[in-house]
């Protein structure tokens, strides 16, 4: 088994196709499925099956994939730290929920390197996305809540994962939405006040269970609902149909607009809500490379000051 096996299977699982993958990886068909059937046969499993419609990885074949990311993903960190080829162009990814603070962050760190030595990925996604990416070795880091409600579950999915959750910041809950809005000038904003209007959330998947859920509360019935897949959607419908979502409050006026606002949150009898704690998750075990170190610090400086100003 070699390096160069291991990111063959990786690039034809994500172009699902082994002719469009032999243009990537600038090797020719034959040699390319060669390679890939050597591989097989050392490791006793079929990878992936072969179709008209293209390649798909079997369950054996997800599996390693899956160590193959983090195997790659730590030999290109070697490389990043020790190796001496100057034209490698040194890979950084993060995944993330959708926050508008980690785009920032991630905008700031990118400034400290530029993009003719590095080639940075920044995924926003679905909860249980972000903590495959990580996994996977996908992206080093991972931006994600936990919260009294979802943290049981979630910390169990993260140990099974061999992932760690470091905290960042703990926030209390807010009312997000447009500076139109009937309710922008309240000082508070009760659970009651919000029925007659929309509550947007960040769609989740067909499996997506409400532990994965992007706003708290999630579990309360909502007499009107709308799901997003994207920020820039979400604010156009705060907009468009006066609808709002529970967040964190920590927001980026510089990425979102200064046309959105984020007014407390007040539970009631019947509403308990507990803090959020942002946090990211990585790899347990395994120190972070010195780009996703000044990631950290970035969000850790961005947080710091946000609450210094907003409090």
């Amino acid at each position: 088994m070699t390096i160069q096996q291991l990111r063959y299977v990786i690039v034809i699982c994500e172009e699902g196709s082994l002719n469009k993958a032999s243009e990537q990886l600038y090797i020719a068909q034959p040699s390319l499925t060669s390679a890939v059937q050597e591989l097989e046969k050392e490791l006793g499993i079929t990878i992936f099956n072969r179709g008209g419609r293209g390649v798909t990885p079997t369950n054996d074949g997800l599996e390693f994939i899956r160590y193959a990311r983090e195997v790659l993903s730590q030999y290109d960190n070697l490389l990043e730290k020790y190796g001496k080829n100057g034209n490698l162009k040194k890979k950084f990814g993060i995944s993330t929920q959708h926050y508008s603070f980690a785009v920032k962050s991630f905008v700031e760190m990118v400034k400290h390197f530029g993009t003719d030595e590095y080639e940075f990925a920044i995924r926003e996604t679905m909860t249980r996305n972000v903590i495959d990416d990580v996994a996977g070795g996908k992206s080093e880091i991972g931006i994600l809540y936990l919260n009294d409600f979802n943290r049981k579950p979630l910390e169990k999915l993260l140990k099974s994962n061999s992932l760690t959750f470091t905290p960042l910041t703990e926030c209390n809950a807010y009312v997000y939405l447009w500076k139109g809005h009937p309710l922008a000038g309240r000082a508070s904003i009760k659970f009651d006040d919000l029925k007659e209007y929309p509550c947007l959330s960040f769609e989740q998947g067909d499996k997506g269970s409400f532990y994965y859920a992007e706003e708290i509360l999630s579990t309360n019935e909502y007499p009107k609902t709308i799901k997003a897949t994207d920020r820039a959607t979400m604010l156009n419908l705060m907009i468009g149909l006066n609808g709002y979502t529970l967040c964190s409050g920590v927001i980026s006026e510089e990425l979102n607009g200064s046309d959105y606002l984020a007014v407390p949150f007040e539970p009631d009898d019947d509403t308990a809500v507990s803090n959020m704690v942002i946090g990211y998750i990585s790899k347990k075990n395994l120190m972070l490379s010195n780009i996703a170190a000044l990631y950290v610090k970035e969000l850790d400086n961005y947080l710091r000051v946000y609450k210094e100003i907003h409090n």
